[in-house]
């Protein structure tokens, strides 16, 4: 069966600068200066009731139609009450701390290489801007326990432990959230049939991708990462108590996505944007730095089987809204990503418009620029 990693190895990505020891830095590089954005302009810092990315309890008897409506309209929201431990968010932060914590000479012994997936670098999409990010990451596709080792020699065992923990709190969380989801659009588990006969979603492949964005010399004119939708079908997010996260909203233009103690943010993927037709937009998002505090984030990467095909689902193609994207395996959408970036969708689609509509979220994907 195919894996994850061998849409990667097929797709090398050589970053050729050195990588920095943010802590030593006292002034921002022009290698990190980014131009302020165009729109920049249209951040929207103090968002209305309205244009505020919703949260949803995970109890709460009307969750299929609320989740549903942030789907379509915003791509993103946060849940809460979702029966993960607040007592596994602290072991987690922990640990992601300890991680980027150690010696930049420490962390290069767990480096990932240029046709991998797992260890410690710089993210992914890094090769297709011209300035680099303010902010490191360091991915778990499987067992931690190799990449620990050359970490921690003495102590991996504990940080495996959490890792391991989390990951499966993560994946049962993903599971229901799939429920949900596929509930608001109107279909069963049942009618995935890569769900397995209990509907649990047993076959999903996933990763973990830690991010740490240091306490920036100059913010303003630094990226913690750049604007992108993820190729998932959806990314569970956890984020410490600093701010940074941004989802690109329709008429509100850039809207902070606050932390929210217990709560997590749930990102639509391109998968989910395709199994939808097109009805629940992949949500673009960017990271901003600061002055004073290192923010860290927690991405749980959530798709089906490697070499299972995602295509709209057939409930939600008819004579008056036709299929307007072609299957394909995230193994193969992963190829194309790597290449194409945020055209990828483009590239997969059958059909530019729905009687005359364009489809959601497709038109600004590929619109960002730097100078």
């Amino acid at each position: 069966m195919p894996s994850l990693s061998e849409a990667f190895r097929g797709h090398p990505v050589y970053l050729h600068q050195k990588h920095p020891d943010f802590n030593s830095l006292q002034e921002l590089p022009d290698s990190y200066a980014w131009s302020q954005p165009e729109d920049d302009h249209h951040t929207n810092a103090c968002p209305s009731n309205d244009s505020t990315v919703p949260v949803i309890d995970f109890n709460d008897p009307n969750a299929p139609n609320l989740v549903g409506h942030a789907c379509k309209t915003w791509g993103v929201f946060q849940v809460v009450n979702h029966g993960i431990p607040t007592s596994l968010f602290s072991d987690i932060q922990r640990a992601t701390l300890a991680l980027f914590s150690l010696p930049l000479h420490q962390k290069l012994k767990a480096a990932r290489s240029p046709d991998g997936v797992s260890g410690y670098g710089r993210a992914r999409i890094s090769s297709f801007f011209p300035k680099l990010m303010w902010s490191e990451c360091f991915t778990i596709l499987d067992s931690p326990l190799d990449l620990f080792l050359q970490l921690w020699p003495q102590d991996y065992a504990k940080y495996c432990d959490i890792f391991v923990e989390y990951e499966a709190a993560m994946e049962k969380l993903a599971g229901k959230l799939m429920c949900l989801v596929l509930a608001s659009l109107g279909i069963s588990k049942e009618d995935i049939t890569w769900a397995g006969p209990r509907g649990e979603f047993n076959g999903a492949c996933a990763a973990l991708h830690l991010n740490s964005y240091p306490s920036c010399p100059d913010p303003d004119r630094a990226m913690g990462l750049a604007p992108h939708t993820d190729s998932t079908l959806l990314t569970i997010l956890h984020q410490n108590n600093v701010s940074g996260l941004q989802v690109l909203k329709e008429g509100d233009g850039w809207v902070a996505v606050p932390p929210l103690p217990g709560g997590l943010v749930i990102n639509i993927g391109d998968l989910l944007h395709i199994l939808s037709n097109g009805l629940y937009p992949s949500v673009l998002h960017r990271v901003r730095v600061n002055h004073t505090r290192q923010r860290f984030s927690v991405a749980y990467l959530y798709g089906p089987p490697a070499n299972v095909q995602i295509s709209p689902h057939v409930k939600l193609v008819g004579p008056t809204r036709p299929a307007i994207y072609r299957p394909v395996t995230w193994n193969e959408y992963l190829g194309t990503k790597a290449k194409h970036f945020n055209k990828a969708l483009s590239l997969v689609r059958l059909r530019a418009s729905i009687n005359g509509l364009f489809d959601v979220n497709e038109d600004h994907n590929s619109d960002f620029q730097v100078g």
